[in-house]
């Protein structure tokens, strides 16, 4: 039976935000408004008392988060509307394939999706714990330029439940860009879970001060995924956050003995170019089913340096160009190469 999980002494963090009882509607002025509870759009909602009673006023840790993410040049969300999209499988080969071309970045992944953290599994440190000192949580170093921080290295068991409510949740984020000794790094790149919902909301509100460079939003070519990529590009213009475009995840499955490429899942309405173009954002470009990038995965592998000559690594190489293009600028780029 699973339980609830609780960090370890030493690790205690700070809820953020008062306590709701149920998600806060479209056109929520924010519990920490001085509005809260009082406006049109409050009315009926379950949260009014509590949001009408909680303490107003700026939250006294967005200071030391800035402070904290002022080291760190550019910061990437990666998001998709659904599960099981391949989302945190990219963001592993996308953080590798970064460190990996650019050796001279330092680059650091950011775990939010604390009901099912992945990435210490698939970049093979899952027994890894995480240590502190006077500086702050020292992340997990996966090679001399490539870090990792996820609740997965805070976990007494690697198979504990993590039942948490919003506010734990979001207290859990705030921790992890407050008090995370990062260093400088050149790209953070945070994972995120499936939606549009708690983690999403926090570390967008938390990082604002702070800048975020833009979201890569990830989808596979059936119209099912890209309906919910629809809603998380919503999500993205509400919030104020540039998409730098779209990823189409498992684009045909490539053969690792013949290297044909057969269509499993069919794009019936175009696919991620097609959204892409019709939402008016760059398709980055495919990444192939590739059955070896799984086993990759499973053992902790690098799937570039195993097989380096596979269409879906060269299709990742590609992106990480179009990405850091956007992000740092064609002469930037250039001067640094």
């Amino acid at each position: 039976m699973p339980t609830t999980v609780d960090i370890p002494p030493g690790l205690s963090f700070p809820t953020s935000g008062p306590d709701l009882v149920a998600p806060e509607p479209e056109h929520c002025p924010g519990p920490d408004s001085k509005q809260a509870g009082k406006m049109d759009a409050c009315a009926g909602c379950p949260n009014q008392t509590i949001c009408s009673t909680a303490p107003k006023g700026p939250d006294p840790d967005l200071p030391p988060i800035q402070a904290r993410l002022s080291q760190i040049r550019h910061k990437l969300l990666i998001l998709s509307g659904k599960g099981g999209v391949g989302k945190s499988t990219f963001t592993t080969l996308l953080s590798q394939s970064f460190s990996l071309s650019h050796p001279y970045h330092q680059i650091g992944l950011m775990d939010i999706d604390i009901c099912g953290p992945s990435l210490p599994k698939m970049l093979g440190v899952e027994h890894e714990k995480i240590h502190t000192s006077s500086s702050g949580l020292s992340p997990v170093y996966v090679s001399d330029n490539l870090s990792v921080m996820s609740i997965q290295f805070m976990l007494p068991n690697q198979h504990d439940a993590v039942i948490w409510r919003g506010p734990k949740k979001n207290g859990l984020i705030k921790q992890f860009l407050r008090d995370v000794d990062w260093g400088e790094l050149d790209f953070l790149i945070i994972d995120t879970p499936p939606g549009t919902s708690d983690e999403h909301l926090s570390v967008v509100t938390l990082l604002k001060q702070s800048g975020i460079d833009g979201a890569i939003l990830v989808t596979t070519p059936q119209e099912v995924s890209l309906l919910d990529v629809r809603k998380e590009f919503d999500f993205c213009r509400k919030a104020g956050v540039k998409v730098l475009g779209i990823v189409e995840n498992m684009s045909g499955f490539i053969c690792p003995n013949c290297e044909t490429k057969s269509e499993i899942f069919t794009a019936t309405t175009g696919g991620g170019e097609g959204l892409a173009r019709s939402l008016g954002v760059e398709f980055l470009g495919r990444v192939p089913l590739d059955p070896r990038i799984g086993v990759a995965c499973d053992y902790g592998e690098s799937v570039f340096e195993a097989y380096p000559e596979s269409q879906a690594v060269k299709a990742l190489e590609e992106i990480v160009g179009k990405v850091r293009r956007k992000v740092v600028g064609e002469e930037e780029g250039m001067e640094e190469e």
